[in-house]
Order: C-alpha cells, then sequence, then structure tokens
C-alpha cells in the first residue's frame, strides 16, 4: 500500500494484534492453602548438650527385657537380635545384654524345676503303682507299708 500524499513511501500494514491466550497464563509458585510450613528448628542454645542420636536396637532391647520375665525364648531371641543392631552401629546396649542373661536365668531355672517335677511324679507314680499292688495282695483289707509308709488299703477299695 502506498501513502496518497507521498506515493513513493509505503505505509507499512497495521500492526496484527496478537490473540490473548485461551487460559490464563500459569503462576510459577502453586497457590498457598492453610497453614504455611513451620519454620527450620533453631539450634542448639550456647552450651547446651547437643542431640542424642537414637541407638539402634534400643527400644528392641527395652522390649525383650520387659518380656524376659514372662516368655524366656522370645525374650532371649529379641535380646540378641537387639543386641546385633546394636553392635552395628558401634553402641552398647545394656537393655539388650540384661534381656539375655535373666531369660537365659530363667529359662536354665525352668528347665530344671520342670526336671523335678518330672522326677517327683513317676516318683509319685511308681510309689502308688507299688502301693496298689500290695494292697491287691492283702485283698485291700488292712495296713501295708509300702518304700517305709503305712498305707491303710481299704481307702482305696472305693
Amino acid at each position: 500500500m502506498t501513502d496518497p500524499q507521498n506515493p513513493a513511501e509505503r505505509t507499512p500494514p497495521p500492526a496484527v494484534q496478537p490473540t490473548p491466550p485461551a487460559y490464563p497464563p500459569q503462576t510459577t509458585t502453586p497457590p498457598v492453602y492453610g497453614q504455611q510450613p513451620y519454620p527450620a528448628a533453631p539450634p542448639p542454645a550456647y552450651g547446651a548438650p547437643p542431640a542424642t542420636p537414637t541407638i539402634p536396637g534400643r527400644t528392641l532391647g527395652i522390649v525383650a527385657f520387659v518380656l524376659s520375665f514372662f516368655t524366656g525364648l522370645i525374650a532371649l531371641i529379641l535380646g540378641i537380635v537387639a543386641l546385633v543392631q546394636s553392635r552395628k552401629a558401634g553402641q552398647k546396649n545394656g537393655w539388650a545384654v540384661a534381656a539375655i542373661i535373666i531369660s537365659s536365668v530363667f529359662m536354665v531355672i525352668g528347665i530344671i524345676v520342670g526336671i523335678i517335677v518330672i522326677i517327683a511324679l513317676t516318683a509319685a507314680g511308681t510309689f502308688a503303682s507299688e502301693a496298689l499292688a500290695a494292697c491287691q495282695a492283702v485283698d485291700f483289707t488292712g495296713t501295708v507299708t509300702v518304700q517305709g509308709v503305712t498305707v491303710d488299703c481299704s481307702s482305696l477299695n472305693r
């Protein structure tokens, strides 16, 4: 196109307006809803001891210690597992050691008591069978002496 007053100079075409986008432009930050995040924790006060890290196996050692008074074998296994975890981390775990010792001692005492009970029941069974045989020999009348104990046979005939 040419300008009618200055035909030698060309006029630029009319500027094309860009069409607005169909969607609003995206913001770089998401909208904030609710409470803002908490700030970072302040550093410990001057001269305060540093925060102690958790010792691996410590909680399991405490659980094993408590269980050592009730279930020996489970407490022994948990105590060993807790001690191994603590040793791998280079830490000591007194709870696990105590659980291992207590559960082991109680298990040994339980085995000894069990053996004594079995022997006592076997001896009582043997005594009862000898007393029954001796009373049968006297036809359940009178008394008999079995292993130094006098037994009234009339009470066994009921």
